[in-house]
């Protein structure tokens, strides 16, 4: 006799129910901190809350200089510390209540599902694979030729591994024999130099609700991460995993590279996941992002700083328990480690200003090439009438960038254009953050007596309504 199993229908729109009743509570206080602004959030739980909510503080463009999460259940009570880019207070009324509605806004199903600036009529083109000198130059000569218009292109480099995203206006586009005609134009210039079998691929697709998000994924995908660290022996005070982020010529200089440890929390039943880097901007969401793709869920955190240093503590499951083998906790950390590093640029950034034109991503990285400069990270976009980016450049040789080059390219490229260095192992728009006053001074490596020291505060600041 056949076996039938039942399962109960459960309407789609049942895990928003909760957030309908109880919606999101966000306030802003200016008073607790002389130096910072205290975001406070309560609202219904639910997996990848927090990266949405972190996601909304980094498109604004604020520093998070410290984070205690608790979202125990079926609610959460987090606290971030920011501050503008300048590291002043939020005392704008006009951007106190974008936050909260952003916050807000982004628990509702059915959201825009494009990046900011991007209408509906956008394409993608994401290209993964080996990274080399010229790539960007060829990959946009060949959109230009086929009468492509750029609106914005992000670019990430890691460990010999390249991640781009090129949108484009949906034009010629929507035939699709116009589009797989560029798309194998792409990959013909993307494998040109790869060995046989070696992973790359070019999709076109619908553009991403998160660019940055979207390239720490397909750089995860492209599992840049395998060759990201260099593993030690288990520390047998701590009982955990410790792998070391970073190259050995950076170790040797003795600059600050990723530090993750791993370690079973018997009391609670969670793991608990420790990461020390170098801070820098938006540090939190990389490290959330990655988590959170993952699939582990951030039950508890503390997330702070003393001086040039970051410390970030998480009490994670996931859906099948906590990270129980060794192999599960070295790809962890092997992916948390190639997350706080691929946004991570050094040697020389290019920012430029000039009016947008038909070709212009195509003639900037040409110049860029026929200097010997290489491209390690890009970004650009379009503000109005102009084009606007960064370019983080390194010399092909590997020695610093010559006064007269930069005067070469300043000149062929036009409009504004500024070079700045980058320090090694930092990210380009990196300032140390400021340590609230009245907070812990000289943090020790383990927050975990943070976290509960916070919980009490929280629990009584927040209270579900």
């Amino acid at each position: 006799m056949m076996d039938v199993t039942y399962t109960p229908y459960i309407d789609p729109d049942f895990e928003f129910l909760l957030e309908r009743i109880h919606p999101p509570r966000v306030s802003v206080d200016n008073d607790i901190y002389p130096d910072c602004s205290l975001i406070m959030v309560d609202s219904a739980n639910k997996h990848g809350v927090l990266l949405e909510m972190v996601q909304v503080l980094t498109d604004l463009d604020l520093l998070i200089s410290k984070s205690y999460i608790s979202s125990d259940g079926g609610w959460l009570m987090d606290v971030f510390h920011v501050t503008d880019q300048q590291g002043y207070k939020l005392t704008d009324q006009n951007l106190i209540h974008q936050i909260q509605e952003a916050i807000c806004t982004s628990r509702l199903p059915n959201k825009e599902a494009r990046p900011r600036g991007l209408s509906a009529d956008h394409v993608a083109f994401e290209m993964t694979g080996l990274d080399r000198p010229g790539l960007m130059s060829e990959m946009s000569a060949i959109l230009a030729e086929m009468d492509c218009h750029i609106s914005a292109a992000v670019a990430w480099t890691h460990k010999g591994r390249a991640a781009c995203i090129i949108y484009v206006g949906a034009g010629g586009m929507t035939d699709p024999a116009q589009a797989a005609q560029v798309r194998s134009h792409l990959e013909n210039v993307v494998e040109a130099h790869h060995h046989e079998d070696e992973r790359h691929s070019v999709t076109l697709a619908a553009p991403s609700p998160h660019t940055e998000r979207r390239l720490h994924q397909l750089m995860a995908a492209d599992r840049d991460y395998d060759q990201c660290c260099s593993c030690c022996n288990g520390n047998s005070e701590w009982d955990g995993i410790n792998v070391y982020g970073g190259c050995r010529k950076e170790q040797r200089k003795g600059q600050i590279g990723t530090h993750v440890k791993i370690q079973r929390c018997k009391e609670t039943g969670y793991s608990i996941v420790t990461v020390r880097s170098r801070d820098r901007p938006k540090l939190l969401f990389d490290t959330v992002c990655a988590l959170t793709d993952l699939n582990y869920v951030v039950h508890h955190a503390a997330i702070g700083s003393q001086g040039s240093t970051a410390f970030q503590e998480y009490y994670v499951t996931d859906k099948n328990g906590t990270l129980e083998t060794d192999s599960e906790k070295h790809r962890v950390t092997k992916c948390l480690i190639a997350a706080t590093e691929r946004r991570v640029s050094h040697g020389l950034s290019l920012k430029i200003c000039t009016k947008n034109r038909t070709g212009l991503l195509s003639d900037v990285t040409r110049v860029l090439r026929e200097n010997g400069l290489s491209i390690t990270g890009a970004e650009i976009g379009i503000r109005g009438e102009n084009a606007v980016g960064t370019f983080y450049l390194k010399d092909a040789t590997g020695e610093d960038v010559s006064p007269e080059t930069m005067e070469v390219v300043r000149r062929e490229i036009g409009g504004r254009t500024v070079f700045e260095n980058v320090s090694p192992g930092t990210s380009p728009e990196a300032t140390p953050s400021r340590t609230s006053s009245g907070e812990e001074e000289g943090m020790k490596f383990s927050l975990r007596g943070l976290i509960w020291s916070q919980l009490e505060w929280l629990s009584g600041n927040f209270k579900p309504t």
